[in-house]
């Protein structure tokens, strides 16, 4: 058994809530830490974060990390 502080705020709605789906403020905050914590694996993996992202904007060129020198050398003035 776990115990929590909440503000005077949460837990007037914390109980409204239980109220109104007839059920017991454990069981929402249950409910809520089991989809909090589902989410956070879900998107807590660092791939899974930038996936979408990963060669979305890519030049094509694959010696990019073995010519950047000489492509900053270039760029020089």
């Amino acid at each position: 058994m776990r115990s929590i502080r909440l503000s005077e705020e949460i837990e007037k709605d914390l109980e409204a809530i239980a109220d109104q789906k007839k059920t017991s403020r454990s069981n929402i905050v249950k409910e809520a830490l089991v989809e909090y914590m589902a989410k956070e694996k879900k998107y807590n993996q660092p791939f899974e974060l930038g996936e979408r992202y990963f060669g979305k904007f890519g030049s094509g060129e694959t010696d990019c990390s073995t010519s950047y020198k000489s492509r900053i050398k270039k760029k020089d003035p």
